[in-house]
């Protein structure tokens, strides 16, 4: 046998080997397991926290304690308007027994809410809810605190009161936001106030409606926001139906909206022969509790006469005023 012969036949015999072992090895190899990061059916995240948790605001009917108040700051000299990390002053020392270590929630009561857009009479007052601050240095008629957490700009007559105990409701899988769906029956009232006064509202802010404890809602409850079929939002009117001229001729700028045009109503009788029907004389045939559904929310705090929510989804753009139903 001649080299080449025998360097041919060497080298093909080695290269079925490694083909062989390298087939066994890949034959042999166990499918790798996907590794699970998370697991979506364990999941318990919150609707809200942090700021849209303890930041909220309310309006309630009951009176709010004045005894405890912000009543100087370090830098007061420079400004009035004190944010987290500062050190301020509180009306509230050893006297009161407050110890280092102590947390208070900050509130500025803000005024009555009188709103007709609720048929309830005296639903209170709405609070905003600044941050919260916490004893570093207590003194005898003092105590110095520093801010923790600021949602807002802290300014000297705030409120202190206890931290409250708030947990957010956790998301749960909701089924599709139905926008023909049927009202429930249940409790419903309107969005009468948002939060820092705005009226065109979205996902994830906080709005205030007047269903409260004495209409048994609950932290949690889901309500859906809706409207009248046809309203528009509270700044805008839909502008009244007018005729066109009537005109034989179609078809031009000059004479559109004629007799034969694409935008003149149809006219009355089965053969044609009456008046044109009007938008409002359509609308009158049709029953009367149809509606648009714009939205979701969900309850995170309850008082006597109103709730606290969030939004949490949205078909369309959301107005103070929108009705809402619990689902």
């Amino acid at each position: 046998m001649s080299f080449q012969k025998f360097y041919k036949s060497s080298f093909a015999t080695l290269f079925f080997s490694l083909f062989v072992l390298i087939s066994s090895g890949f034959a042999q190899r166990p499918t790798p397991t996907p590794t699970v990061l998370i697991n979506r059916d364990n999941r318990a995240m919150p609707v809200v926290r942090g700021n849209n948790l303890y930041c909220a605001g309310f309006i309630q009917t009951a009176p709010v304690d004045t005894s405890y108040e912000i009543v100087g700051a370090q830098n007061e000299k420079d400004r009035y308007i004190f944010a987290q990390g500062e050190n301020i002053y509180i009306n509230a020392g050893s006297n009161r027994n407050v110890q280092v270590g102590d947390t208070f929630a900050v509130i500025r009561p803000r005024g009555q809410v009188s709103s007709r857009l609720t048929k309830k009479r005296n639903i209170g007052f709405y609070v905003q809810e600044v941050g919260s601050v916490e004893v570093v240095k207590v003194k005898a008629e003092v105590s110095v605190v520093r801010v923790k957490m600021s949602c807002d700009n802290f300014l000297l007559g705030d409120l202190l009161q206890p931290v409250p105990q708030r947990t957010s409701p956790l998301f749960v899988e909701r089924p599709a936001l139905d926008l023909f769906g049927e009202p429930s029956g249940k409790a419903s009232g309107r969005i009468v106030l948002a939060r820092d006064g705005q009226e065109l509202l979205g996902r994830e802010q906080i709005v205030y409606i007047d269903l409260g404890a004495e209409d048994n809602v609950q932290v949690g409850d889901y309500l859906t926001i809706y409207r009248p079929l046809g309203d528009g939002n509270l700044s805008t009117k839909v502008p009244k139906e007018s005729l066109s001229a009537r005109s034989e001729d179609f078809g031009s700028d000059r004479y559109r909206g004629g007799e034969f045009s694409i935008q003149s109503s149809r006219k009355s009788g089965g053969t044609a022969e009456g008046r044109a029907v009007t938008s409002k004389e359509a609308k009158s045939r049709r029953p009367n509790n149809l509606r648009e559904v714009v939205g979701e929310m969900v309850i995170l705090n309850v008082k006597e006469k109103t709730a606290t929510a969030v939004i949490t989804r949205t078909a369309t753009e959301i107005h103070t005023g929108d009705s809402v139903e619990v689902q």
